[in-house]
């Protein structure tokens, strides 16, 4: 079997994670170093610092997949007397590459924010804030009867016709078909320069606007008629939502005191700070990994009792106050949780893929705070 290349590996990545989810001048991507080569052991890390890039050479790991971008903003130089540039200079040295997945996999069905809510075991759960949707399209076609059944059969292989938990959904009609062959035709069925009357049907299938081309090349290589007629248009209805948090309920209400020792405990922090009446009840939960501040509102809008993420500034947390949400912060750190999460989900795909490469969670902490 041959070594598995870092590009395959990350290609499997972004199906589930791919860079268009990510927010507008995220810094995402390969940043250091190259896919192009073989790859057998990937660590898997929330940040990369120089106590993690030499578990990564202790490791002999050649790929590192963070969830923090070493480099957030433009280099102006890479000067290796400096931590940053030492960074850089020990990966490449070493020929570790680093990939970094940030808000893409926030955004991502089974990301950071699902991890999250899967930990703190909310049930109902939905996204907080959208950021992308994608408009369905229609296509009506019109077939001769007797090829109805492959075609249909062909566009629901290529994807068209999944609606929510079904799929080959479609909606057929029958008619007639009337066309007159000139002699450049290569018809099907007719003669030439005489109008043909057809037993035809019309199939109707729904499809996210981002399968368009495989759906046409799929009618287009099914279909028997040298130039088969059809409509195509957009539909006003938009499915496949993606957005940052999640918010979704407990099995019962609880004191926000207790839900937040519940939390301290679930996300395994050492302490958690905490704004609103302790002793009222809580029983819809908002989540968002990282730095939440912005969506306190759309928390509030969501109908959430409780919101919970890290890095909750002072003004902010007054706001809060204000519009009587409760907040939990937990820290920025409980990101980490991607850190299992990415390994498992990716080990099984590649096995699944027969790739021979093995996913490390760090074992280290990146946690900068300390209690004393």
């Amino acid at each position: 079997m041959k070594p598995t290349n870092g590009q395959q590996i990350i290609s499997l990545f972004e199906q589930w994670a791919p860079k268009s989810l990510a927010v507008e001048g995220d810094s995402i991507g390969l940043q250091i170093g190259t896919l192009n080569k073989p790859v057998s052991k990937v660590l898997v890390t929330l940040d990369v610092n120089s106590k993690v890039v030499d578990e990564a050479i202790e490791k002999q790991c050649e790929l590192i997949i963070a969830h923090h971008p070493p480099i957030y903003r433009s280099l102006k130089n890479v000067r290796t007397d400096l931590p940053q540039g030492s960074l850089i200079e020990k990966l490449i040295k070493h020929n570790i590459a680093v990939y970094a997945a940030h808000t893409n996999l926030d955004i991502a069905s089974g990301g950071v924010n699902d991890l999250l809510a899967d930990r703190l075991q909310l049930k109902n759960v939905q996204i907080l804030e959208k950021t992308t949707s994608e408009h369905l399209m229609k296509l009506a076609v019109f077939t001769p009867k007797e090829s109805t059944e492959q075609v249909r059969v062909a566009l629901g292989n290529a994807g068209a016709g999944e609606i929510g938990d079904y799929t080959n959904c479609s909606f057929t009609s029958a008619g007639e078909g009337r066309f007159k062959p000139t002699e450049d035709a290569d018809s099907y069925i007719g003669q030439v320069n005489k109008l043909s009357i057809v037993e035809e049907d019309k199939i109707e299938v729904v499809f996210p606007i981002s399968i368009k081309n495989r759906v046409l090349k799929a009618l287009l290589s099914s279909h028997p008629y040298e130039e088969p007629a059809y409509d195509l248009f957009q539909l006003e209805s938009e499915v496949n939502e993606k957005g940052l948090g999640r918010i979704g309920e407990l099995p019962q209400q609880v004191s926000l005191a207790d839900y937040a020792k519940t939390v301290k405990d679930q996300l395994q922090v050492p302490f958690v700070r905490v704004v609103g009446n302790l002793d009222s009840n809580v029983h819809k939960v908002a989540v968002l990994g990282g730095d939440g501040n912005k969506y306190i509102h759309a928390a509030k809008r969501a109908g959430a009792d409780v919101f919970i993420t890290g890095d909750l500034y002072f003004h902010v947390a007054q706001d809060a106050e204000a519009i009587n949400l409760a907040v939990i912060d937990p820290g920025h750190h409980i990101e980490q949780i991607m850190k299992t999460g990415v390994s498992d989900y990716m080990k099984t795909v590649c096995d699944n893929k027969n790739l021979l490469v093995e996913f490390i969670p760090s074992e280290l902490s990146t946690e900068p705070f300390q209690l004393v």
